[in-house]
């Protein structure tokens, strides 16, 4: 079945945009396939692949959302009946081409039956008689979500052709963004699509797709009975939200002047111990980093900062990981390991320096490392070329280049965790653990240091470049696995570094040297997410859900960045539609300006971090917090 043009006005408005990639220049679009790459987008924004199934009508809601639908609950009655237990992507399709997308001719209409001044607006009294008392009716907090959007009420009269202008910008930019997510991420390119397989050169005729037995479907009159009906348009458009809550924060320019870490008067006197780390991006953009114990013998003032290793990078190299953010959460081992304490973390600023200055009482510290992710992501740029990383002389003798050697010499400083300008085997069994996911037993490095560089049983800096060398070899010259060392510590092919973030973190104390020790290097995750979600509760603002009183958004707000959490106190999930459309010289974490999430019952979970894009303008965050379900 082809859609004819103008049929679907989401989907059509990015044909424009579809129709600029190689492959479609070369051979124009159909319309079936726009459809069937929309449908792809969408599905793929909820689920990790399109052989997932929808399994709950939260799921079909917020998929159907993401298709720039806005689905009433009689609509996902309609296809979720007491039977349904399962949805595929094939279904999805077909639900799609039943359940066009509103268009605002249709929003306009229905809002102009109550507009008696024909002056674009309607009372609240007017609109509140309509929504709960005829059609599909309402809720009085429903209603109330409505009547409480700030950008479209004043005076107690509802903006309808502003509301009409916001819903559709908000569906075109949902959208557009998942066509984003679709055409950037390789791996989504490339997967199996349901029953569709991206098409060949030659592109064959996508198939009809075959609904599964488990939709109830009715007649062609029975699903399109109520198309006739402005409530209809109306009902489904207020009910997007049950209830929906915002935050508006205005940053100055350079806002960290206000609270800047300063150093404690005598911490010349005081004992310090340094190690260093790292921050690895993952192919799926999760984030690890090595983790640390700290002892403190004795009661003591204590001064912690992190921040960004500065490398000796070669002039006119860009340095991206030095604008990276970073923290340490601190907390305290309560006779277990899996009873952490949280006592602290670095939100006082210096540059790139991060810090905290207090007193802990003797005992046993875990330092999680944090970073927001708003800064060390994926990196989009292209490289039109490969850095050279060996050569032969005139005799055919095997070499590291002069820039291989200076990258290597800064990932020996990345990997010595202490400084001491030395590698013991467990600073390198963690490169090794990180490069190749192996790590080398005492035997291994016996031969190791038999046949290397080495001092007090530590590999030296030319040793380690003697080691690069000998896999050179071992590869006949063949660059291959030295790229898969260098990708796995954060290098692209050009030899920059921007997919990781080494820092220093130092510690003094001013009545005991502290004693510091590295423990692994994983995801940051589990015990840090625990510990941002602490520290929120503790210190930010908090925003209960208007009628949902188990429902609350907190807000935590320093001086570099701005993080929110979403505590769920109820025994169901709930889904929080979010929206950062309306900030300016803000990016967050996630990458994207409209996205969802699911918080699980009796839970809290870290919902985004937000920072400016340019440090030196004022930023502001505004963000709307909705709840679908």
């Amino acid at each position: 079945m082809a859609i004819s043009p103008g049929s679907d006005a989401a989907f059509s408005s990015q044909k424009s945009t579809l129709s600029e990639s190689p492959r479609s220049k070369k051979f124009p679009l159909t319309e079936e396939e726009i459809f069937y790459m929309n449908c792809r987008a969408a599905y793929l924004t909820v689920f990790k692949s399109s052989l997932d199934n929808i399994i709950s009508k939260d799921q079909l809601c917020l998929a159907l959302q993401h298709a720039g639908r806005n689905p009433s609950q009689k609509t996902i009655n309609k296809y979720w009946t007491p039977q349904t237990a399962k949805l595929n992507f094939d279904d999805f399709c077909l639900i799609l081409r039943k359940e066009k997308p509103t268009s605002k001719a249709e929003l306009l209409k229905s809002f102009k039956q109550l507009d008696v001044n024909d002056d674009g607006s309607i009372l609240h009294t007017d609109l509140y008689k309509l929504l709960t008392k005829r059609g599909e009716k309402m809720t009085r907090e429903e209603v109330n979500a409505v009547i409480n959007l700030a950008d479209v009420n004043a005076d107690g009269r509802f903006d309808y052709i502003k509301f009409c202008k916001l819903y559709m910008t908000t569906n075109e930019q949902c959208l557009k963004t998942t066509l984003e997510k679709l055409e950037v991420d390789s791996k989504l390119r490339h997967q199996q699509f349901g029953s569709h397989m991206e098409g060949s050169p030659e592109r064959d005729p996508s198939p009809v797709p075959k609904p599964s037995p488990r939709i109830i479907r009715k007649t062609d009159q029975e699903s399109f009975s109520n198309k006739g009906d402005t409530r209809s348009s109306l009902l489904t458009t207020t009910r997007e939200f049950r209830t929906s809550v915002s935050f508006t924060i205005t940053m100055g320019a350079n806002s960290n002047r206000n609270s800047k870490l300063t150093e404690p008067n005598s911490i010349k006197e005081w004992q310090c111990v340094q190690s260093k780390g790292c921050f690895f991006l993952e192919e799926d953009g999760e984030i690890i980093s090595h983790q640390y114990r700290m002892q403190i013998a004795q009661r003591s003032l204590v001064y912690l900062t992190i921040k960004p290793l500065n490398l000796s990078q070669a002039e006119g190299k860009p340095s991206p990981w030095l604008s990276v953010d970073t923290a340490l959460y601190i907390l305290k081992e309560n006779e277990s390991q899996a009873n952490l304490q949280l006592m602290c973390f670095t939100e006082l600023r210096n540059r790139e320096m991060f810090g905290w200055t207090g007193e802990l009482g003797p005992g046993i510290y875990w330092l999680i490392p944090s970073t927001t992710g708003c800064r060390l992501k994926k990196e989009r740029k292209p490289i039109t070329e490969e850095a050279q990383l060996v050569y032969r002389d005139e005799t055919g003798e095997l070499f590291l280049t002069k820039e291989f050697r200076s990258t290597l010499s800064d990932i020996f400083e990345v990997i010595d965790l202490d400084g001491n300008g030395l590698l013991s085997l467990e600073e390198y069994n963690f490169f090794e653990l990180r490069t190749s996911g192996e790590k080398c037993d005492e035997d291994a490095w016996a031969v190791c240091r038999e046949n290397f560089d080495t001092k007090k049983n530590e590999l030296t800096r030319q040793g380690f470049m003697d080691l690069n060398l000998m896999e050179a070899n071992d590869g006949e010259g063949d660059p291959r696995d030295l790229w898969v060392t260098l990708h796995s510590m954060g290098y692209n092919k050009a030899l920059e570094l921007t997919e990781a973030c080494p820092f220093v973190i130092d510690i003094y104390a001013d009545k005991c040297k502290p004693r510091i020790k590295t423990v692994h290097m994983e995801a940051c995750s589990g015990q840090l997410e625990k510990a941002i979600c602490k520290s929120v509760l503790n210190k930010g603002d908090a925003k209960v859900m208007d009628g949902y009183e188990n429902i609350i958004v907190h807000t935590y707000k320093c001086d570099t960045w701005i993080t929110s959490v979403i505590e769920n106190k109820s025994d169901n999930k709930v889904i929080i539609h979010i929206n950062n459309e309306l900030s300016k010289n803000c990016v967050n974490n996630r990458g994207l300006d409209i996205f969802a999430v699911e918080v699980a019952p009796k839970s809290t979970m870290v919902c985004q971090h937000v920072m400016p894009l340019n440090e030196r303008q004022e930023w502001i965050y505004y963000c709307v917090y909705s709840l679908i379900s």
